[in-house]
């Protein structure tokens, strides 16, 4: 039996579905990673000036130019055959996936899936970098519809500005977003953790909760990963090569 006649028969026998993205499943999409994008007119720059809340308050510009660029691109990506065989066995299966990703573009959403864990946030996002006095009582620091528009928009009355809605480095990952994360990973019969090298915490250390709840853990990846000695089954394939069938 092949290793994916193997996790097919143990997803058949699944009560709840787990799964957890990483980078290698929108590269397949053509978005490049976070190293990958620091090309071309982007090579100079060091990740900690684009990627950090301290290369953000000392250039706002030249770091909201970069993610401006960043959307540009994904915006052109289209979801692809891995992204869809996810969204269209959750749409078969109600109430049995939970979908975890590390990745900040929207193409599960696009593809279709619903209820998407977004554990580094959202690329297509805004939100206040500090606590806005002036927003009306009760909103959201995600609420940026009174922003002035520029590179970046700001506060009009206090100046405060407004910064993507992505987790940079140094920064915790949104807690509701980590906690549903976690209780998936614990509650689920099989978890497939599937374009990810399994190197950055604490996304990585889902599936050692999975284990420790029982749960098999399939790898999904055409190179070798962190987690390959925790897994039950390595599947060396592409996710838009290996859902598909998997999935069916």
């Amino acid at each position: 039996m092949s290793a994916l006649e193997t996790a097919r028969g143990w997803l058949q026998q699944a009560r709840r579905l787990c799964v957890l993205t990483g980078a290698g499943m929108s590269a397949e999409s053509g978005v490049p990673t976070f190293r990958d994008a620091l090309g071309g007119l982007w090579a100079r720059y060091d990740p900690q000036q684009l990627a950090t809340e301290a290369g953000f308050r000392a250039d706002p510009q030249l770091v909201w130019d970069w993610y401006a660029a960043r959307r540009e691109g994904v915006a052109r990506a289209e979801p692809n055959a891995g992204h869809r065989a996810l969204a269209d066995w959750q749409a078969r299966h109600p109430g049995r996936l939970s979908l975890v990703t590390q990745n900040v573009d929207d193409l599960h959403q696009r593809a279709g899936s619903s209820d998407v864990i977004c554990l580094h946030g959202a690329l297509f996002a805004n939100r206040w970098l500090d606590a806005c006095r002036h927003l009306p009582a009760g909103a959201e620091a995600e609420d940026t519809r009174r922003a002035e528009p520029g590179r970046p928009p700001r506060c009009g009355v206090c100046g405060n500005l407004v910064r993507p809605g992505v987790v940079w480095f140094g920064e915790a990952l949104p807690g509701q977003a980590l906690q549903a994360a976690e209780d998936a990973a614990g509650d689920c019969d099989l978890m497939l953790v599937v374009g990810t090298a399994g190197a950055v915490y604490p996304a990585a250390g889902l599936p050692a909760l999975a284990r420790q709840a029982q749960a098999r853990v399939v790898i999904i990846n055409p190179a070798p990963s962190e987690l390959d000695g925790l897994a039950h089954l390595v599947i060396r394939a592409k996710a838009a090569e290996a859902l598909p069938p998997l999935l069916a």
